[in-house]
């Protein structure tokens, strides 16, 4: 199984960026997705979750600015992060619990993270 981050960059303080990740593999279902982030010198911090049927968690420093959704169909998770501030400033990973025909009770796998970098 391999997860797939795309979509960081550098952006100016309130400006948006759209975070995607692909779930590929031998998968036969996947429950809840996650966006984590960390900071350099900090700690990986949960920004955002959405179960499979669609509910929603966020971090509170992210709430009413960030987005989580995700397309069921393509193994997909989105993170829509608008008025961005320079404390966003991060590498973001996604996560997500997944079902393989090996692992019935699933396992918790990680991308490789997407810099996003906001300049004040």
């Amino acid at each position: 199984v391999q997860l797939q981050a795309y979509g960081g960059g550098l952006v100016q303080a309130g400006g948006s960026l759209r975070l995607s990740c692909v779930a590929s593999g031998s998968i036969v279902s996947i429950n809840t997705m996650y966006w984590y982030r960390q900071a350099p010198g900090k700690q990986r911090d949960l920004v955002a979750a959405i179960t499979k049927d669609g509910s929603t968690n966020y971090a509170d420093s992210v709430k009413g600015r960030f987005t989580i959704s995700r397309d069921n169909a393509k193994n997909t998770v989105y993170l829509q992060m608008n008025s961005l501030k320079p404390d966003d400033t991060a590498v973001y990973y996604c996560s997500a619990n997944i079902i393989l025909p090996t692992t019935p009770y699933g396992g918790r796998y990680w991308g490789q993270g997407t810099q996003v970098t906001v300049s004040s």
